[in-house]
């Protein structure tokens, strides 16, 4: 009881929340932002200073000095810059803190120095933070002392979107109005608001700081480039849920007190497939709030781990060999009157409006593989999608028996009559209870997977922002609704139309649904069949961003302008480039300068004993062997250097973005590989106490 009082008494303490504005605001203005963040009334400048004074006295009250205006600019990560409340002093030497209206509303980055494909030049600096009411601000207490961070969007001078928050927030007012039209067909008049809702469970790798810094690969890129796999992997799956270690759960205990203070709402914590990862996972919030708390939730991993002698590693692939990171998105939607438009209810084959939202979802994904796919595109993924760990770069949908079901009865007899109950689960052991069954199992290998009540979208990154992919989820299904409403909205016989659209959209998308194994080479060869698309790296996804049909779509919602999806797919050409070819350099430079010095070392101390055992007259031989495939091995490593050298300099004089990008892929990559096949193969040959950097081994098991 004591532990449960404590967590009701700190969740939300450093958040501006309902609670604190009713307590700060005057009961008028309280009001008036409140019809402002459900939607209804847009931001009046009028209350601005008197909110600005109360959110002012809140966070001082927290310990604030500074206040920041917290973004999240196309780099990858978040961005702040720090202001005191403090004002010039005055001739006593006395000073005030003050904050205005205009501090809370609008901030000005220099939006040259952050990327922007081309929107802004280097001379054309300004860009304007502007509050995003609808997400609360929070105080963030660090190093640097108590923070006001005060969640913004980012927007250049003539207006285009610079960051990931913008685009969703126009993502969210597309498929609200959408939703709208739907509920409305069905006589639903009370519901005035439809949330995308977002889950999104976050993987990650915990190590041992020092051991990470002595690893250059780790600290450069984030992922090992070298290393040999120990002797035992995840090979027993003994690490799945089992017992949280000491030191770890030190860790997650600091990391939930921190969130619940700045009202992110962590639940679950376990120990992952792979040694060294875990996964952490909130409740549900409303689309942009969740993006948010994930910034906030990666923000807090990293800064806790350095407290407690740990690096948190949010990479997706840091290790060959094992499971990578990646985090599920669970996407919904909901009303401001608690309806979630894709709960099935108990009898889905007679519930309506929850089999044409669904039949539009499944033409939204089939229509948009490509875009769906691209919004989990970087260069860490690629590394992890399709390997056995992760859902294919094929885009599929996994329904589950009981809708595959329904949709079957609909598409062979024109009406369907029944829905697949759950049943019991019975145990056989008289003392354990017979348990519900769900009507329907999992699948783990589906990339686009409905479950329950969801759809669970498990492609992205674990560093990534969830906004690019619910900004996709969001259109495209805002672009489904709104062409079944033009249709149904005209209809002179609304019952008909409403049948013979839903079994239509079954029928020309129904190739988008697998219910089998993504993993599978005949899912590979079957998805070509069915003219499914299967992008395989980041590099063949980004033109998906500027395909007609997708800059048609964004442009009719106003989420993207024809500009905006170019600058992005320029950005994600030139982050493409500059992640690989710092990989390869730091590739070089490990090589050159540790590897191959530290294995001539070792190869000399053997030339020295083979030496002495001749001119004693011992048996050599086993040394000698030694040395020798030691020096094949070592002689092949230098030659890969050279090569890797020779591909990574002529990339660089490739001017085009997107042909660089092609050629990173396609030789730079394969020179890595090159590289990397002879010394993980000298790290299992050479002394331990000769090579010059932890193992895997060491990394993942030694916390």
């Amino acid at each position: 009881m004591e532990n449960t009082a404590s967590i009701m008494d700190l969740f939300g303490t450093n958040v501006f929340n309902d609670k604190a504005m009713r307590q700060y605001l005057p009961k008028t203005i309280y009001y008036e932002l409140r019809k402002t963040i459900e939607g209804r009334k847009d931001l009046d400048p009028a209350i601005a200073d008197v909110v600005a004074a109360a959110i002012k006295k809140w966070a001082i009250e927290k310990g604030a000095t500074h206040y920041t205006h917290w973004f999240q600019p196309l780099t990858g990560v978040t961005a702040e810059k720090h202001d005191s409340f403090l004002t010039p002093p005055k001739e006593d030497g006395s000073v005030l803190m003050e904050f205005s209206g205009k501090d809370l509303i609008k901030g000005e980055p220099d939006a040259s120095s952050f990327p922007s494909g081309g929107l802004r030049a280097t001379f054309e600096a300004r860009g304007y933070t502007t509050w995003d009411c609808t997400s609360p601000a929070f105080v963030r207490e660090d190093a640097a002392g108590a923070i006001l961070c005060i969640p913004t969007a980012f927007c250049s001078f003539t207006g285009e979107a610079l960051d990931q928050k913008t685009p969703l927030l126009r993502s969210m007012e597309a498929i609200q109005q959408q939703s709208l039209r739907i509920l409305r067909l069905f006589g639903n008049t009370t519901s005035k608001k439809v949330t995308p809702s977002i889950g999104a469970e976050q993987e990650y790798f915990l190590i041992d700081r020092q051991k990470y810094l002595q690893r250059k690969d780790l600290i450069y890129t984030g992922r090992t480039l070298f290393g040999a796999m120990p002797p035992k992997g995840q090979e027993l799956d003994d690490h799945y849920f089992g017992t949280i270690r000491q030191r770890v759960g030190a860790f997650m205990h600091q990391v939930n007190e921190e969130l619940w203070k700045m009202g992110v709402p962590a639940k679950t914590q376990h120990n992952e497939v792979a040694p060294a990862q875990h996964e952490l996972a909130p409740i549900y919030a409303e689309a942009n709030v969740a993006a948010d708390h994930n910034q906030i939730m990666m923000q807090t991993l990293k800064r806790v781990a350095v407290r407690q002698g740990l690096v948190c590693l949010l990479h997706e692939k840091p290790f060959a060999g094992v499971n990578g990171s990646g985090k599920h998105n669970n996407w919904s939607l909901t009303t401001d009157d608690g309806i979630n438009l894709l709960d099935p209810g108990k009898r889905p084959h007679e519930n309506r409006q929850f089999l044409l939202i669904l039949a539009c979802i499944l033409k939204a994904v089939d229509t948009h593989a490509d875009l769906l796919r691209e919004s989990a595109a970087n260069v860490g993924n690629d590394h992890r999608l399709g390997d056995h760990e992760a859902p294919p770069a094929i885009i599929s949908v996994f329904l589950g028996e009981q809708l595959d079901d329904v949709l079957e009865q609909l598409l062979s007899t024109g009406n369907a009559t029944h829905s697949i109950r759950g049943g019991k689960l019975h145990t056989g052991v008289k003392t354990l209870p017979d348990v519900i069954k769900d009507a329907t199992d999992r699948n783990r290998t589906s990339p686009f997977a409905f479950t329950n009540n969801k759809f669970e979208f498990r492609m992205v990154g674990s560093r990534d922002s969830i906004a690019p992919s619910t900004v996709v989820i969001n259109t495209i299904v805002a672009e489904a609704f709104a062409d079944a409403c033009d249709i149904l909205e005209k209809a002179d016989d609304f019952d008909t139309a409403l049948h013979d659209l839903i079994i239509q959209y079954i029928a020309e998308h129904r190739k988008i649904i697998f219910g089998g194994n993504g993993y599978s080479e005949e899912w590979v060869e079957e998805a070509a069949r069915r003219g499914l698309p299967n992008l395989r790296s980041m590099v063949d996804a980004i033109p998906a961003l500027v395909t007609e049909k997708s800059i048609r779509m964004f442009e009719r919602f106003g989420v993207f302008t024809a500009t905006e999806l170019h600058s992005r797919a320029e950005i994600k050409y030139e982050t493409y480039n500059k992640a690989v070819n710092i990989e390869a350099l730091t590739m070089i430079d490990m090589a050159v300068k540790q590897i191959i010095p530290a294995v001539i070392g070792y190869t000399g101390t053997l030339s020295g004993i083979v030496q002495s055992m001749n001119s004693i007259g011992v048996d050599a031989t086993v040394q000698l062997d030694l040395l020798k495939d030691i020096s094949v091995l070592l002689k092949e490593a230098r030659g890969a250097v050279e090569i890797l050298r020779e591909v990574s300099k002529e990339a660089t004089t490739i001017e085009n973005n997107e042909t660089k990008a092609h050629y990173y892929h396609d030789f730079v990559l394969p020179a890595m590989e090159a590289l990397r096949r002879p010394i993980d193969t000298l790290e299992m040959l050479v002394d331990k106490e000769v090579w010059p950097m932890p193992s895997y081994g060491d990394l993942m098991f030694e916390i």
